[in-house]
C-alpha cells in the first residue's frame, strides 16, 4: 500500500488502513529529503519497489523539502454498503490541486503567511484606526521638501 501511495498519490482504503498506512509512510517521505545512497537503501528496504523508491526521491521529496512534517491527509468518504467499514482516501499533501486552489498555494506557488495572534495586544475599534491615520498624514505633509523643489532655488543664487 505504501508503494501505491507514492506512486498514485491517492488511495481509496478504509480508515484504520489509512491511519497505520500513515505512521508507516511519513517517516519513509522524511528520510526521502536527504537524498544519499544509506537512505535510499534504507527506504527501498521498506518499500521493496524501485519504481516507487526513485519517484519518492525525485518528485515527492522535492515538493515536500520545506514542509516540517504531515506528509498525508485522510479524507474520510462514508461507510462501505457491504460491511459498513468506514472508507476514506488517504493522499500526499502537496499533489491534490483542488485543495491547494482553494488555499492560493497553487496560483501564487507560495504558501500564505500565518501569524500567530497573542492575548495582550487587544483589538483597535474603527474609530481609533481612522484616527491613527489621521496622525500620519500631516506628519507625511510636514516632510523636507523634494530635491526637484530645491534645485530651481539653487540655480536663482548662482546668477
Amino acid at each position: 500500500m505504501a508503494s501505491s501511495l507514492i506512486v498514485h498519490k491517492r488511495i481509496k482504503t478504509t480508515v484504520a488502513k489509512a491511519k497505520a498506512l500513515r505512521m508507516y509512510v511519513e517517516p519513509l517521505i522524511n528520510r526521502s529529503k536527504e537524498d544519499t545512497t544509506h537512505s535510499r537503501r534504507v527506504v527501498f528496504s521498506y518499500l521493496q519497489n524501485k519504481d516507487a523508491v526513485s519517484e519518492l526521491f525525485r518528485e515527492v521529496a522535492q515538493k515536500v523539502a520545506t514542509r516540517p512534517g504531515g506528509y498525508t491527509r485522510i479524507l474520510k468518504l462514508g461507510n462501505r454498503l457491504g460491511d459498513a467499514a468506514e472508507m476514506c482516501y488517504i493522499e500526499l499533501v502537496d499533489y491534490n490541486e483542488n485543495m491547494l486552489a482553494a488555499s492560493g498555494e497553487a496560483a501564487t506557488g507560495e504558501k500564505k503567511k500565518t501569524t500567530r495572534r497573542s492575548r495582550r495586544g487587544g483589538k483597535k475599534t474603527a474609530e481609533e484606526t481612522v484616527a491613527a491615520a489621521e496622525t500620519a498624514k500631516p506628519a507625511a505633509a510636514k516632510a523636507e521638501p523634494k530635491e526637484e523643489d530645491q534645485a530651481p532655488e539653487a540655480e536663482k543664487t548662482e546668477e
